[in-house]
């Protein structure tokens, strides 16, 4: 498939953080950024964030439960 090249003006710490991430993940920039583009248009990144969305709606009372426990003083105990 043929290569286009593209422009684009971001933040530099925008610019930093996609240099991370595509390190991170061993891509390069373009490659990178092909990835988001393909996700996101495919519809991956809206379903990966309902999935989340359910699964944190379902399981809220447990990490409040959690999140009770840690704010919890030592030695005291619920009723």
């Amino acid at each position: 498939m043929a290569k286009t090249q593209l422009g684009a003006r971001v933040d530099e710490d925008v610019a930093e953080l996609a240099k991370q991430r595509a390190a991170d993940l061993g891509l390069s920039i373009g490659d990178y950024l092909a990835r988001l583009v393909q996700d996101d248009a495919s519809g991956l990144r809206a379903r990966a964030v309902d999935a989340a969305a359910r699964f944190l709606a379902e399981h809220q009372a447990v990490f409040d439960e959690a999140e009770e426990a840690q704010q919890a003083p030592r030695g005291a105990r619920a009723a």
